[in-house]
């Protein structure tokens, strides 16, 4: 069972032409109702339930208090750029709280027995940081949710992957030091993409060295490469992590219609994540993060939550067509991750 966690009143955080605005969760909503009829949370082909905002508390356990208060200013003052890519309006704060809410909405779900849930939110959330705004983020949402769970449920240890085009540096600055939180990241090389971070050295700090695992692909690399790396390293790992809870940072900026990244996966690359995440853990939250090539990202969307929804039998797993062409950079970059991980994981 999937159910999916959605309002339309993401719609009020009102950010124009930018590529991050509404059109995106609009398509979405869209294919999927066309898929599926009416959504409802009674269920029928899928549910969907309305977000929960965070709390004041909830956003405290990740952001400083200075951080929250600026947006909360700011918007307040008629919002604007906080940055040069990253745009707050009036109704952008109270928004986002709705969008942690959501991700915190979506563990209460699979808390609750539901297989999968998957937060359909925006503003996105991991680049924020504890203390700054970037890259679309204003909150966390990811991070809320995890410290929420922490703190009022039974749950040690968690696993992300993320699968963003962009590494989700706030989410790894938040848990760098945390040796029960596995950051996992396959995203395009740093050297030719904004934020500039996440290299394969960079695998946490003090009590959480060996937790932070990044899988920087080079431009060009397509699902070929993406199945060949998670494939050689997400299995043995989960295992010898053993985590109580498991996270999906969802993004569809990898796609080769994307146009804010230089990645070339297709659609078949979303309904196999889906697939081999969902052999390996039985229970997850999904957060949606970037994508902005509106048909690709509502195609692909539509082909993993179809998976999840156990549309195709296990006797009729998905499989990707043809046969894997892997760049010799993509296999040198395993090799590189294999042997800087070999203190901690074996893979």
């Amino acid at each position: 069972m999937i159910s999916l966690v959605y309002s339309p009143d993401y719609a009020l955080h009102q950010t124009g032409s930018h590529p991050e605005n509404q059109g995106r969760l609009d398509i979405m909503m869209e294919y999927l109702t066309l898929e599926f009829g009416e959504l409802t949370p009674e269920g029928g082909e899928i549910d969907i339930h309305p977000p929960t905002p965070a709390s004041e508390e909830d956003l405290r356990q990740v952001h400083t208090p200075s951080h929250l208060e600026h947006l909360k200013n700011f918007a307040e003052n008629g919002g604007g750029y906080l940055d040069y890519d990253t745009y707050e309006s009036p109704q952008s704060y109270e928004i986002a709280k709705m969008a942690a809410g959501g991700a915190i909405t979506a563990c209460e779900l699979v808390l609750g027995g539901h297989d999968f849930s998957y937060s359909l939110a925006r503003p996105p959330g991991h680049h924020a940081t504890s203390d700054k705004a970037m890259g679309f983020c204003l909150i966390n949402n990811l991070a809320v949710a995890l410290e929420y769970l922490r703190k009022n449920h039974d749950l040690e240890k968690f696993l992300i992957l993320d699968f963003d085009a962009h590494y989700g540096n706030g989410t790894a600055e938040i848990f760098y030091q945390d040796p029960h939180v596995l950051y996992i990241s396959i995203h395009q090389d740093p050297r030719t993409i904004f934020p500039g971070k996440g290299f394969v050295e960079e695998t946490g700090m003090g009590l959480g060295q060996g937790f932070n695992l990044n899988l920087p692909v080079s431009p060009g690399s397509g699902t070929s490469d993406y199945i060949y790396l998670l494939e050689k390293i997400l299995e043995p790992v989960i295992k010898q992590f053993q985590a109580d809870f498991y996270f999906l940072d969802v993004g569809f900026d990898s796609h080769q219609e994307d146009p804010l990244s230089h990645l070339q996966l297709d659609d078949d690359f979303y309904p196999w994540i889906a697939s081999y995440m969902r052999e390996l853990a039985s229970q997850m939250v999904l957060i949606l993060e970037g994508g902005y090539s509106r048909d690709a990202m509502a195609r692909s969307n539509l082909k993993m939550i179809n998976v999840l929804r156990n549309k195709i039998s296990p006797e009729e797993e998905w499989q990707p067509p043809g046969k894997l062409v892997v760049k010799e950079e993509t296999k040198g970059l395993f090799k590189e991750v294999q042997n800087r991980f070999s203190p901690y994981f074996t893979f």
